[in-house]
């Protein structure tokens, strides 16, 4: 008989789910990357204003690599309903 399904990938005690990413593990392959080093940066020089300016500079790519993402998102689904059997 198979168990009701919690909606997890894994239903054993130590959920997959819950587990908190390590940077090191997600940036291990591209130690050189900008991302990399963005993400490894010491912030404790910088001033609340210079911390503010960052996060608002940030924000501002999270919203410009969504607009990517989204329209990368729509030319897939036309290109499959384009190239449908």
């Amino acid at each position: 008989m198979l168990a009701k399904s919690s909606g997890h990938i894994d239903s054993r005690g130590s959920s997959v789910n819950v587990r908190v990413m390590d940077l090191d593990e997600l940036f291990a392959k591209t130690p050189g990357d900008p991302l990399t080093l963005l993400c490894k940066e010491d912030l404790d020089p910088y001033s609340v204003e210079e911390l503010e300016a960052r996060i608002g500079a940030l924000e501002g790519e999270i919203t410009r690599v969504k607009t990517k993402l989204d329209g990368a998102v729509t030319h897939r689904k036309a290109a499959d309903e384009l190239f449908k059997p």
